[in-house]
């Protein structure tokens, strides 16, 4: 039996809506975050030494990062769907967007979100100022431009198909939801780059989708 050990308003979310889209059966264990910090709690490093979400255990497997576990999943249990042929431009770009999505553009995101923290954090006000100050010229010289930089990319992408990787849905989809539900908390992209804002629309749609909300437990997209 797979077991999805699911941390509440993490990356473990697109792995429940892949789990309903091959509608194989599994399990859910849900986790919740310290309401102070944020951290997971410890329970999770039972699972996994770093007590990280997601983690998948199938047998006697355990599968941890967001990618490896797509690819497992697929693999196994997804007869031949959700992934291109493989020797194809299709198949490049699906392995392309497997690890783009966590190596590439989710670290602006991570950055973005920190810097907005450090801006809200509560702070004596001469700190608060030099705060302020460092943090708006790194957005605006270093994150913003990147994060820019990106969504054109990606938004160019989608332009021809709607999806990442040919013309149908596959698994770089999936591992490409969440960065992508984490610049939409960030930026308006239905102004901006209306490909993605279609292409959250279309995902949001799904009933696999719908029914991967209605099994998780809170998630704030990104």
């Amino acid at each position: 039996m797979i077991t999805l050990h699911y941390l509440e308003n993490s990356r473990a979310q697109r792995i429940l809506w892949l789990l309903e889209e091959l509608n194989v059966a599994y399990e859910i264990k849900h986790y919740y975050r310290d309401k102070v910090t944020q951290l997971a709690p410890p329970e999770l490093r039972a699972i996994h030494p770093l007590g990280k979400s997601p983690v998948v255990t199938d047998g006697d497997d355990s599968i941890a990062e967001s990618a490896a576990i797509v690819e497992y999943l697929i693999e196994k249990y997804g007869e031949g769907n959700l992934v291109p042929k493989v020797g194809t431009k299709e198949y490049l770009k699906y392995r392309e967007f497997m690890h783009y999505a966590e190596g590439s553009i989710m670290p602006f995101m991570v950055l973005s979100l920190i810097f907005n923290k450090i801006k809200e954090a509560p702070m004596p006000f001469f700190v608060k100022t030099i705060a302020k100050a460092i943090v708006s010229k790194t957005m605006q010289g270093y994150v913003s431009p990147n994060v820019k930089s990106h969504l054109s990319y990606l938004d160019n992408e989608l332009a021809a198909t709607g999806w990442f990787a040919g013309g149908e849905m596959t698994g770089a989809d999936i591992m490409m939801s969440f960065p992508l539900e984490a610049a939409a908390a960030r930026t308006n992209l239905r102004d901006n780059f209306q490909n993605l804002a279609r292409f959250l629309d279309k995902i949001h749609a799904l009933p696999s989708y719908k029914s991967a909300i209605e099994k998780g437990l809170p998630y704030a997209y990104g």
